[in-house]
């Protein structure tokens, strides 16, 4: 690893899961070092071959941090959880708003690499330059704090079974600027739905007033009905989510017991606790909303739960509706 990003903290042996997010900055913080140099080049450029190879570059350059979004992915959804539970609150928040900032900027330079024939060349590109220098600028600036101020943290905090937990919930996401020395993602043994072979099901059936299920059954539909499902209790905790096949967005186990709340980017809080207390309010019933995820169109319901007067919790579905819109006329069985 190169000394830029090291912080203050030495680095963990191969394998833990702070060895595997220092050697991703150092990763990412090349990439975007190797990005701003194309885009000064760039800049230099007029018109051309040249000018084509180095757009060329640089959309291989922003393909590299496409794939890198897992490695914020799992700090918000594993690691962060984790530095919650021992009372390591708003450092995460701090860096889960960053996280955004850093998307932000991405986000920008994307919609840039797809201007096939920009109108005006040279606004062109001295927006790519910005946007790459604001970019490196930012991961540096963030990674440091990462490196020598939320790490030493996390380590000083959690232990041993923690980050056992940690690297299982890592390897389940998965990574994507490069596969870490000691990553199991892709050995660890699977049953049929995804889950650890280790599970053990219970023959008793589950009875329902309309009928029963056994705890095998009724654990394989929920993973097999094409949406996810996500349930939070009446304290607003996370209790149990879905294991589908084409998940929507990351569910690790990090997340049970954790506030919902905090399953979401700090900006989002007000609009999540909303939906909360107007469910127990009983000022509505549900609420929905939809965006474009890539090539999905994402249906986002959540609904209150209630039985007898008294409210239950949430549930989140979410679907990708994007087929759904396809269809036209009719499919008969006949």
């Amino acid at each position: 690893m190169s000394g830029a990003g090291k912080g203050g903290i030495g680095l963990p042996p191969e394998g833990h899961p702070i060895h595997t997010l220092m050697e991703e900055h150092a990763i990412i913080l090349d990439f975007a070092a190797k990005l701003r140099l194309a885009a000064e080049n760039l800049q230099k450029a007029r018109g051309g071959g040249t000018a084509e190879k180095i757009m060329e570059n640089i959309g291989h350059l922003l393909d590299h941090f496409r794939e890198s979004e897992n490695h914020y992915v799992r700090e918000e959804n594993v690691l962060f959880p984790h530095m919650e539970k021992h009372g390591i609150e708003g450092p995460p928040a701090q860096m889960w708003n960053e996280h955004n900032q850093i998307r932000e900027v991405k986000k920008r330079l994307y919609a840039l690499s797809a201007e096939e024939r920009p109108k005006d060349p040279a606004r062109f590109r001295r927006e790519m330059l910005e946007g790459a220098v604001g970019l490196s600028d930012l991961l540096a600036m963030h990674f440091n704090k990462e490196n020598s101020v939320l790490f030493p943290m996390a380590l000083q905090a959690i232990g041993a079974a923690g980050w056992e937990e940690i690297s299982e919930g890592f390897d389940d996401i998965g990574y994507g600027v490069f596969l870490p020395v000691g990553a199991r993602g892709t050995e660890r043994p699977k049953g049929k739905a995804g889950r650890p072979a280790a599970l053990e099901v219970s023959g008793d059936r589950i009875v329902f007033e309309t009928g029963s299920f056994t705890r095998q059954e009724l654990e394989t539909l929920l993973d097999t009905v094409p949406f996810d499902l996500t349930f939070v209790d009446a304290n607003d905790e996370v209790r149990f989510f879905s294991n589908s096949k084409e998940r929507i967005f990351p569910r690790t186990k990090a997340i049970l017991g954790r506030k919902v709340q905090k399953c979401h980017p700090q900006k989002s809080y007000a609009a999540v606790q909303r939906i909360l207390d107007d469910f127990r309010a009983e000022k509505r019933d549900i609420a929905e909303f939809w965006l474009n995820v890539g090539e999905r169109l994402v249906h986002i319901r959540y609904f209150a739960l209630r039985r007898d007067g008294r409210f239950l919790g949430t549930v989140e579905v979410s679907q990708d509706i994007a087929p759904l819109r396809k269809l036209k006329g009719e499919k008969r069985l006949d």
